[in-house]
């Protein structure tokens, strides 16, 4: 076994959270266990010498208040040096946190009714949740009652806190719409059969440096039997899932080797005791599954507002005022998406031009077109293992391209990761850049037109590498072949595929730039 194998069969992992109290009154982590504070939500950052930590914050049910939100912003300033991050998986993540500070960190976060259990870990992370439940009319269930009952039996479960690797769940209401399901270890992607609400099921999703979309388990099953299906999934990886090497865990290479047939019997005859209903795939999104992005009409009337966060990152002063205009004008709620965005619900018509302008003196207006589609990592400003500068080179390149790119009648998302982990998902965007190092140099792989929307595909890595200095004038020279000669309505994936990938290469776009 690996050495945290053995630890966490040493110390059951969410035991962790006795210890903490110790290291923060001696002010000094035991490095044998040191692994064990991911349970909490709480990693070493970089560089790991100067003792400062991050702390990752789940958002169970994507839904907060501002009061929430105040309270978030107030450990990012009272701790955290005023960094504040939105994450890929509708967290809150904090930087230059000191040990000595985690108790009271806790403290203040329950008093907002938020917690870090179960954040990080080899354990069912933080439940991703439909930021459109409730919302929407195209929806087919409001997810949040299901993703509510997740968060302890499935996340935060003592009886999941030593599964092999992470395991990521997500729930999707409105499967036209999102398609983060491909992604997940379990995604749940609500849809009618002959009119009866259920769920579609697909397992063993996961990218890092070997990518594989989920799969369907070919079931259909009713919103009861959610927690239950997902228990026993859960259950099966971990009594099943391999242990011997931390690159080979995940679930997506225990239904490679079982298949999902055979997959699926394990599931129904060693842990739910009942075969499941069989049932037919549901509609699948269309424009990569991103966000739905701008101001969009709720069912009732009013309308929710997607607040266009730049690369996840907002500053308390920010977040602070984001608190206000919630409560101004929509209903004092907010949420968190799994694009590093956030959004106003409840939001009356006659208070949406008000409530625009407020967001755009801010830098937070609703985009639809790069500052709302494009993430990127935490990179090697705080992360051990990235290799290359991510938020503030990706802010710099949506800053000097938005604007020329406005009228583009299609959403184009763009990923940037900063070593092959895949954090924020490079191989499933129209641009996907992948960090690494040529010598000392900077430069990105790219990963074209992926999608786990329509094309449910990962994206075709090119040859040749993007040098640092040069990413925002290779993006911009894709962008402007797009949108000289595509069809209207046609998406990357489909222009991609027609014109061919080739096209797109490092060489041949960079060299036409020069010789334009």
């Amino acid at each position: 076994m690996s050495d945290i194998e053995t630890l966490k069969k040493e110390l059951p992992p969410f035991q962790i959270f006795d210890l903490i109290p110790q290291y923060a009154q001696q002010g000094f982590i035991d490095p044998e266990k040191i692994d064990l504070l991911k349970w909490a939500g709480v990693y070493p950052q970089r560089p790991q010498e100067d003792g400062f930590l991050m702390m990752r914050v789940k958002v169970p049910t994507a839904e907060f208040s501002a009061s929430t939100l105040r309270g978030i912003a107030g450990i990012a300033e009272d701790y955290g040096r005023g960094f504040l991050d939105v994450t890929d998986r509708q967290a809150f993540q904090f930087h230059y946190l000191r040990i000595e500070h985690i108790p009271a960190i806790f403290e203040r976060l329950e008093a907002i009714g938020l917690h870090t259990k179960g954040a990080c870990g080899d354990t069912v992370r933080a439940v991703i949740a439909s930021p459109l439940a409730g919302l929407d009319a195209r929806e087919v269930i409001d997810v949040r009652p299901i993703a509510a009952s997740m968060e302890g039996s499935l996340s935060g479960n003592p009886d999941f806190q030593d599964l092999p690797r992470k395991f990521k769940i997500s729930l999707t209401g409105t499967p036209e719409l999102e398609g983060i399901h491909l992604i997940n270890d379990i995604g749940f992607l609500a849809h009618r059969v002959n009119g009866e609400v259920g769920f579609d099921v697909w397992v063993g999703g996961g990218l890092g440096a070997v990518a594989h979309l989920a799969k369907r388990l070919g079931v259909f099953i009713r919103p009861e039997e959610v927690v239950e299906v997902g228990q026993a999934i859960t259950a099966a990886y971990r009594d099943h899932g391999y242990r011997q090497n931390r690159k080979k865990s995940r679930l997506k290479f225990l239904i490679k080797d079982l298949g999902v047939e055979k997959f699926r019997e394990i599931v129904e005859n060693e842990y739910l005791g009942r075969k499941l209903t069989d049932g037919p795939q549901a509609p699948v999104a269309r424009f990569g599954g991103n966000d739905v992005l701008g101001v969009q009409p709720q069912k009732d009337g009013l309308n929710y507002v997607v607040i266009s966060t730049t690369v996840g990152r907002i500053n308390p002063e920010k977040a602070r005022a984001l608190a206000g205009l919630a409560e101004r004008y929509g209903q004092g709620m907010l949420r968190t998406t799994a694009f590093q965005n956030m959004m106003i619900p409840h939001v009356r018509a006659e208070d949406v031009e008000a409530l625009t302008q407020a967001l755009a003196a801010l830098d937070l207006a609703p985009k639809i077109t790069l500052r709302g589609t494009t993430i990127a990592c935490t990179g090697t400003q705080f992360c051990r293992l990235a290799l290359t500068e991510t938020k503030a080179r990706t802010a710099g390149l949506v800053d000097q391209l938005e604007a020329k790119f406005a009228d583009l009648d299609v959403p184009f998302t763009i990923n940037l990761t900063g070593c092959s982990n895949a954090c924020t998902r490079y191989q499933v965007a129209d641009l996907g850049f992948m960090g690494a190092l040529r010598g000392e140099e900077e430069v990105y792989n790219v990963h074209l037109a992926g999608s786990i929307g329509q094309a449910q595909r990962t994206g075709n890595k090119l040859k040749g590498v993007v040098p640092a200095v040069r990413l925002t004038e290779y993006t911009e020279g894709v962008l402007r072949d797009f949108r000289a000669h595509k069809l209207p309505g046609e998406s990357f994936v489909e222009y991609a595929d027609r014109v061919g990938h080739e096209r797109f290469t490092p060489d041949a776009v960079l060299n036409a730039v020069v010789s334009a």
